[in-house]
């Protein structure tokens, strides 16, 4: 039995494996009037690409719940109704090639405004289409421009902006929505003393600092249709505490254990086991530096969890379900590689991948 081949049926999707395209930003998107932060012909030929090589579910990137929320001018968008019919063809493009299509939502908070990494990445400056950030507190991430403190009201009006981009997504055709609470945007940096010193009920002690994403949990779960998952990316640990010995405190894993157990309770039918990204820090190099807390994630919390990072070799990833570190697996380096990675590893595995007829004939 190879269990990376088997469907997983989450609430009313079944997604046919569990060999899942990663949220991979591609700084992809143009101006265009009216198609904004649009997907547009690179997204589909990406996207559709992974999907006819076999992979279970393609995550599209993270995708901006308001303009200020992006990463960059060049981001996805899904806070217009005008942006629909762009991701209704995407969403497409990826079910007609046999795969389960869902999308990231995201903001950015003070990671926001940033230029593409090729071109050396760094904060874009005004007049050249950047604009100003926010945060739970004036606390900048290391190099970048100081946020402004988010007031309540503020707090309040992006938790209805990722309801109101769920709500787009699914008439857009999305099967599977994901809250992006990982890498030190936004909602990471709401979760992580390191960046939230706020006073208020948004800030202090671990209930506190987790409000914000339960309630965009609650607020995506309001819209998004009982049938179809949530899912909750985190950074399981901000590498801070056990590689700098400086007295910080930082999110860990035992905080995202209990997030995790808190995000089920609130409609979150799977936890994304990312980490790191909130400040610089000390990141290990071995192999399984993420998936070993996504496997302790998953017998502590009693969710589902995917594992990501570093998962290149088949056997790895057929092991990480066999010995029950994870449910599925998201890919991302390696697709970017070979948008064939599922089906070639299905065949090194000895098992039956997952062709569009167009394929499976001449295979």
């Amino acid at each position: 039995m190879t269990e990376l081949f088997e469907p997983l049926t989450v609430r009313g999707t079944t997604i046919p494996n569990r060999v899942w395209m990663s949220p991979m930003c591609t700084y992809s998107a143009v101006s265009d009037g009216s198609d904004v932060a649009a997907p547009n012909d690179f997204h589909l030929a990406h996207y559709a690409a992974r999907a006819a090589g076999g992979v279970g579910l393609a995550m599209v990137e993270a995708t901006g719940v308001l303009p200020e929320g992006r990463i960059s001018p060049y981001d996805l968008g899904v806070w217009a109704d005008s942006q629909i019919p762009a991701h209704r063809r995407l969403a497409n493009a990826i079910a007609n090639a046999g795969a389960v299509p869902g999308i990231q939502l995201a903001h950015a908070g003070r990671k926001a405004s940033m230029e593409r990494p090729w071109l050396g990445g760094g904060p874009v400056a005004a007049d050249a289409g950047g604009w100003p950030v926010v945060g739970p507190s004036a606390i900048a991430f290391p190099g970048y421009p100081e946020p402004a403190a988010m007031t309540v009201a503020d707090i309040e009006g992006v938790v209805a902006a990722w309801a109101n981009a769920a709500r787009r997504a699914q008439e857009a055709g999305y099967e599977v929505v994901e809250i992006h609470a990982a890498h030190g945007y936004l909602l990471h940096s709401f979760l992580s003393p390191l960046s939230n010193n706020r006073t208020d009920n948004y800030g202090g002690s671990l209930e506190n600092r987790a409000r914000i994403v339960l309630e965009v949990l609650d607020a995506v779960r309001s819209v998004w249709p009982e049938d179809k998952p949530m899912f909750l990316r985190i950074s399981t640990t901000d590498w801070v505490a056990e590689y700098v010995d400086d007295g910080r405190e930082a999110w860990e894993l035992e905080d995202s254990i209990v997030l995790s157990r808190w995000a089920r309770e609130h409609g979150a039918d799977l936890i994304d086991a990312s980490s790191g990204a909130l400040v610089p820090a000390k990141i290990p190099h071995r192999e399984d530096y993420q998936t070993r807390n996504a496997a302790l994630l998953r017998a502590a919390s009693g969710t589902l969890v995917a594992a990501v990072g570093r998962i290149a070799d088949p056997a790895v990833a057929q092991e990480l379900l066999a010995n029950g570190s994870a449910d599925a697996v998201f890919i991302g380096r390696a697709l970017l590689r070979d948008a064939s990675w599922a089906n070639n590893a299905a065949s090194a595995l000895g098992a039956r991948g997952r062709f569009i007829p167009q394929y499976d004939y001449a295979v």
